[in-house]
């Protein structure tokens, strides 16, 4: 029973960080490429392919219809 409930607040703060992309898609992008290039500099350019993957994802999905 414990999973179920933390499977439910996961859903609802995935739903509540989609509901608040889709309201402010600008501060999203910039917010990922700051992370972005942080986790890049931490890594030391380990991981930059998959970093700059994911962000593109962000970019992608925050895009207007």
């Amino acid at each position: 029973m414990p999973m179920l409930k933390k499977l439910t607040a996961l859903a609802g703060a995935a739903a509540a960080a989609a509901k608040y992309a889709r309201k402010n898609p600008e501060k999203v992008n910039r917010m990922a490429a700051k992370a972005g290039q942080f986790v890049d500099q931490k890594t030391k350019g380990r991981y930059n392919r998959q970093i700059t993957s994911a962000v593109r994802k962000v970019h992608t999905a925050t895009r207007p219809k």
